[in-house]
């Protein structure tokens, strides 16, 4: 059968926008970076040939993939929008002398220390240190703090519960008003992947008593999807690699965890404390059936950490590859590449929402099952 010419057509011209909007905005960003540390890196040559006399000219510094990788994976307490602009987020801390809240924006990127009335901070690494009065980090005092600041994941995790809360309570009152009615709009949209929730992850796995765990399933399922697309925006207000922090997935599997065995029935915690076994048996299978209950919500932290952060990491090291040959040939190759694992990452991201909620109503019916 013969496609549409017209279909065909627009979805060159979307391919091609794509292409040319992630060339854009990964090259910016890749750039920008490479430029911060370039003129870094010639302030300090140029520091250390005034201390020794040397004269001459001095070349840029290779680029450094680590760092833009790393830069762009790790969390911070600036949120980058493109190129050279970026939003300073609040730094909340309470030390031993009080509460601290300003501006990360006077860090300028970690080049510049900032003082209050309490201490002297220096941004590391993404780290808040105090800075002593002979200009070095007071370890001791350092230890002391407690951060509380909003950084970027904490910011884009505000803002994926925000865009989950308009979305879901206009589709709510959407159905309230259209009582019979056919579905319109957002919520012809959202209706398929809701049932599909229902009909094909809780139904089958939880049983008749699913319908207490769906607000649960749904929210685990579309948080972490949300954020999977959200953390392939390489521009505001994506580019957070939210899922890819091993904090929030443990978070995530916590409360599964603590789901799961809360309500757990009376067989469960039969099977688990007391298994039919020989009694020479028992302390090994006790030992067994108690790391089980860890490792199954571990399995699925694990899985979604490092499922998302490599998507990350393989799309910048592409992207690398223009800057470490210092070549415009290698871009075609690259971006194809890229363009692939883009795809390939929008269809990862929805797997890893569906195998996480997925394997969580299985726990979940495994520890309400009755016994037959």
């Amino acid at each position: 059968m013969d496609c549409n010419p017209i279909f065909v057509s627009k979805v060159r011209r979307i391919i091609c926008v794509f292409t040319l909007l992630i060339t854009f905005l990964f090259g910016a960003e890749a750039y920008s970076q490479t430029d911060t540390t370039v003129a870094r890196s010639e302030i300090a040559v140029q520091e250390s040939a005034a201390e020794t006399g040397s004269h001459g000219a001095h070349g840029e510094e290779e680029f450094d993939p680590t760092k833009v990788v790393m830069d762009h994976i790790n969390d911070s307490h600036t949120w980058h929008v493109v190129g050279h602009l970026s939003i300073p987020l609040p730094v909340i801390l309470y030390t031993d002398k009080g509460l601290d809240i300003f501006s990360s924006g006077h860090f300028h990127h970690g080049e510049a220390d900032y003082s209050t009335n309490k201490y002297t901070y220096r941004l590391v690494e993404g780290e808040i240190k105090v800075v002593g009065n002979d200009g070095s980090i007071d370890e001791a005092s350092s230890g002391k703090l407690w951060d509380f600041s909003i950084t970027k994941n904490v910011a884009a995790m505000l803002f994926s519960v925000v865009v989950l809360l308009i979305v879901f309570l206009s589709v709510a009152s959407a159905y309230k008003k259209r009582v019979g009615k056919a579905p319109k709009g957002l919520q012809s949209f959202l209706e398929p992947i809701i049932l599909f929730v229902r009909d094909d992850i809780a139904r089958p796995n939880i049983g008749h008593k699913f319908a207490r765990f769906m607000p649960y399933l749904l929210t685990l399922f579309f948080f972490i999807w949300i954020n999977n697309v959200l953390g392939l925006v390489p521009a505001f207000p994506g580019g957070a690699n939210l899922t890819g922090n091993i904090a929030v997935t443990f978070v995530l599997a916590l409360i599964t965890l603590i789901i799961v065995n809360v309500n757990g029935n009376r067989y469960y915690w039969k099977h688990i404390l007391r298994p039919d076994v020989p009694w020479w048996l028992y302390p090994i299978m006790l030992l067994v059936e108690l790391i089980g209950i860890i490792s199954k919500p571990f399995a699925l932290m694990i899985r979604l950490f490092a499922n998302m952060i490599a998507g990350h990491i393989i799309v910048l090291s592409l992207i690398s590859l223009i800057f470490i040959f210092q070549t415009l040939a290698v871009a075609p190759v690259s971006i194809a590449f890229v363009l692939f694992m883009y795809i390939l990452e929008l269809l990862v991201g929805f797997l890893q929402a569906f195998i996480f909620t997925l394997l969580t109503a299985l726990f979940i019916g495994m520890a309400i099952e009755e016994h037959h």
